[in-house]
């Protein structure tokens, strides 16, 4: 009998060893996202969000099991000009009031060849939720000097805005929109194992 249950109790501990990641935390002063849009056709405005969040589980040194959820304010928006910014978080673009976050949940990450991969997951913005895929570029696993394992990667995409409720626009005079629909993603992070 107490064979058995020590048997048990191996196999319990073995089962349940299996469904547990690491988890790597993102070093938020070492992590930024970043978009590029078109205006007028002929510049790019550059912008940012400043607050996100995200859980990273992975167990294999590739990240190649990589689980990722990725949470960010979309308040947060910032393209340097206040004005500008009010608009975007109008319920002329991203309607903060009624949509606060932009959601990413991984389905899978798959690895390409060296350090790149590709992300796969689903994206939910504006009360819409799509279907994307994402590059990435695994710039490796180091130890820092107060002995914290970190990993770098940088994300990279792009996505029509409209795809997802943000419609708004004026077309010019001379043609073409004021505001550009594909919008460019990077997401450069830092994390931390824990």
């Amino acid at each position: 009998m107490k064979k058995t249950l020590l048997t048990i109790v191996s196999l319990l501990v073995v089962a349940l060893s299996f469904g547990q990641n690491t988890n790597w935390k993102i070093d938020q002063s070492h992590a930024n996202v970043t978009f590029e849009i078109d205006h007028m056709v002929i510049t790019t405005v550059t912008g940012s969000f400043k607050e996100f969040s995200g859980v990273i589980m992975a167990d294999k040194p590739d990240f190649s099991d990589a689980s990722v959820k990725f949470t960010i304010q979309a308040a947060s928006i910032n393209t340097d000009t206040e004005k500008r910014d009010d608009h975007l978080r109008s319920a002329d673009f991203f309607d903060v009031a009624k949509y606060p976050t932009i959601e990413f949940v991984g389905k899978s990450m798959t690895k390409v060849s060296g350090n790149k991969y590709k992300l796969k997951g689903d994206l939910s913005m504006h009360g819409v939720t799509k279907s994307v895929e994402l590059d990435v570029k695994y710039n490796g696993t180091i130890k820092d000097p107060w002995g914290n394992t970190r990993a770098g990667f940088k994300v990279s995409g792009s996505l029509n805005r409209t795809d997802y409720g943000l419609t708004y626009n004026t077309v010019m005079e001379a043609g073409g929109l004021v505001v550009g629909e594909n919008v460019d993603i990077q997401v450069n992070l830092e994390l931390i194992k824990q």
